[in-house]
C-alpha cells in the first residue's frame, strides 16, 4: 500500500451533525425506538436497503478452529420477540448457529449518522412460519432457494444456472413452489440493543438497552463514545 493512499485514508474525516439522542426521546422500549429509526431510514433516499443488517456468527473453519464470519442478510420481521431473517439452514451461517446460537446484528445507516447494534441468541422459527413467508417470495427467489447449495463449492456459474433451470422446469412460473426443507427462518432474541447517533467532535450518543436471558425488562444505560 502506497504512502499516498494511506495518507488519503488518514485524511478521511466527516463532521457529524448536532442531532442527538436523549434518554427521554429514546423511551423505555428499544423495539419501538428501532421501529421509528427503521421507518426513518426507509424514507431516506440515500439508504438503499434499510432492512439490510450485518450478521456475525461464531463457527469453525475447515480445520475445526473457531472462526468468526460476517455477512449481510435482510431483516424480514421485527417484534417484541426479536429480529427475523431467512436463509438456507445448510449455509455457513446456519452451521455456525447450530454450534453457537450467540450472534450479533448491525444496521449501518451511514447516511443518517446512525447505527444500531444488537447481540442476542438465534433460534429457528417454526416450519409453518417459514412456509408462510416463503409463499410470499417472488417466484425467482423461490426457485433460487432450490437451486443453491448455499456456501458449498461451485464449479462454475453454468452449473448454478443449470440447477436453476431444472428447478424452473419442475415448478414453472405460476405454479406453487414448495418451501425447501433446508430453508427457513431464524429469530434473534436480543439481549442488548445499542443505538448510536453521530455527534460533533466525536462526542457521539450511545444508548444501550440491556437484559439477561431470564429477564424481559430492559435497563437503559449511556456509554462513553
Amino acid at each position: 500500500m502506497s504512502d499516498e493512499i494511506n495518507a488519503a485514508i488518514r485524511a478521511m474525516r466527516r463532521s457529524y451533525g448536532d442531532e442527538g439522542l436523549s434518554e427521554s426521546a429514546a423511551g423505555d422500549d428499544p423495539i419501538a425506538l428501532f421501529a421509528r429509526w427503521l421507518a426513518q431510514a426507509s424514507a431516506n433516499p440515500y439508504i438503499v436497503e434499510a432492512n439490510a443488517m450485518v450478521l456475525s456468527t461464531l463457527g469453525t473453519d475447515e480445520s475445526g478452529a473457531d472462526a468468526i464470519t460476517t455477512r449481510t442478510v435482510l431483516l424480514k420481521d421485527v417484534s417484541q420477540g426479536g429480529f427475523t431473517f431467512f436463509t438456507n439452514y445448510g449455509s455457513r451461517k446456519g452451521q455456525a448457529i447450530e454450534l453457537n446460537s450467540q450472534v450479533t446484528l448491525l444496521f449501518p445507516w451511514y447516511a443518517m449518522e446512525r447505527q444500531v447494534s444488537i447481540s442476542g441468541l438465534a433460534a429457528k422459527v417454526s416450519q409453518q412460519e417459514s412456509e408462510d413467508y416463503f409463499a410470499t417470495r417472488p417466484w425467482g427467489s423461490q426457485i433460487g432457494a432450490w437451486a443453491s447449495h448455499q456456501s458449498s463449492p461451485l464449479a462454475s456459474r453454468e452449473e448454478l444456472e443449470q440447477r436453476y433451470e431444472g428447478a424452473a422446469q419442475k415448478w414453472p412460473e405460476g405454479t406453487t413452489v414448495p418451501c425447501p426443507p433446508h430453508w427457513g427462518g431464524y429469530r434473534v432474541t436480543p439481549l442488548t440493543i445499542e443505538f448510536w447517533q453521530g455527534r460533533y467532535s466525536r462526542l457521539h450518543d450511545r444508548l444501550r438497552y440491556e437484559r439477561d436471558n431470564t429477564n424481559s425488562n430492559w435497563e437503559l444505560n449511556r456509554y462513553y463514545p
